[in-house]
């Protein structure tokens, strides 16, 4: 049982209301159900707040909450993340190696480590304590995952990739595949070898049905508390700094160098061999063709300053409007 006062402690919000009120779980502001709390992180739901059946709302501004009990927080979206956590339930792993799955006799196994049903644990292979390996998973040989790692199902995760602490990766993505590496001489495209690995740093998450590149010569690198949505491309040698958060369907081609905190909208593309400023934001669907200046935000395809962006495409609608009225003249 959890009262107002207690989730509010946890934030380190103002509490609104009866501190001693019981919440029992979180809900969505505009689907409000008794007991539970719920938040207002985007002004365009306000309009919620005076149906809502949540018995408690977690807000920036107390005045919003009028007669209602809440929680007051400079961040609403924080605060709920953070009170999401008190009412997740923790999936159940038996430490312990499954009796159907492969684990060679030279990796090793760090202490309370789940290693699920038919996965295959390769030799030189080391994982860190408390990390759980699901199902139906392949580690290839010299591989090192850190500690309190959570591999989902159905991951392969090639030869020589080097995993810090707390990372999750979730099924169906593939790391340390080979780059897409070839060299053409008299029309015939020759394999070049891809003898680099991936390094991934300490709190990474990467989504469902990723394919990380090994590197051809140095390493793939994605630095720490970076967050990689589902079905996001990494080619070789890119190296993603502190903190990126990359968002569905992006593709980084090979050799890319892209700087801290940078985020990446939805099928974001871009081009080998450019780098991008730190704390860029580019735009769903922004082409990047070559090197962009951090601080800024981008859109279009060939990425622009989104300002400029906006004027190109204002004018080509003015162009189009007097097209079809130069038409109508005609006729």
């Amino acid at each position: 049982m959890t009262t107002l006062s207690e989730l509010a402690d946890l934030v380190k919000g103002k509490i609104v209301g009866d501190p001693t009120m019981v919440i029992t779980g979180v809900s969505e502001i505009q689907n409000g159900r008794e007991s539970t709390i719920t938040f207002l992180g985007n002004l365009k739901y306000k309009k919620y707040l005076l149906t809502t059946s949540a018995s408690a709302v977690v807000v920036p501004e107390a005045y919003l909450l009028g007669n209602k009990p809440g929680i007051v927080h400079h961040n609403p979206q924080l605060a709920i993340a953070k009170i999401l956590g008190e009412f997740t339930p923790e999936l159940q792993y038996t430490s312990g190696v499954n009796e159907t799955a492969y684990v060679d006799s030279k990796a090793k196994i760090g202490k309370n480590v789940t290693i699920g049903a038919f996965s295959v644990i390769e030799t030189g292979v080391i994982i860190g304590d408390n990390s759980n390996i699901g199902s139906h998973t392949v580690i290839g040989q010299k591989t090192s995952i850190g500690k309190n790692c959570n591999i989902f199902s159905n991951i392969h995760i090639y030869h020589g990739t080097n995993i810090g602490d707390n990372a999750i990766i979730h099924s169906g993505t593939v790391i340390g595949s080979d780059g897409f590496g070839f060299v053409t001489d008299q029309e015939i495209n020759y394999k070049i070898p891809q003898n680099g690995n991936v390094i991934i740093g300490n709190d990474v998450e990467i989504g469902a049905n990723c394919a990380i590149d090994r590197g051809t010569i140095g390493d793939t690198i994605i630095e720490e508390q970076c967050k990689l949505d589902n079905h996001v491309h990494l080619a070789h040698n890119v190296r993603l700094g502190k903190g990126c958060l990359l968002t569905a369907a992006v593709t980084i081609a090979g050799s890319v160098e892209v700087g801290e905190f940078c985020i990446f909208a939805g099928h974001v593309g871009v081009a080998p061999h450019v780098k991008i400023g730190a704390r860029s934001v580019l735009a769903a669907k922004t082409g990047v063709s070559k090197s962009l200046t951090g601080g800024k935000v981008y859109a279009g395809m060939p990425a622009r300053e989104i300002r400029e962006q906006h004027k190109r495409e204002a004018v080509y609608s003015e162009v189009v409007r007097i097209l079809k009225r130069l038409k109508k003249l005609e006729k």
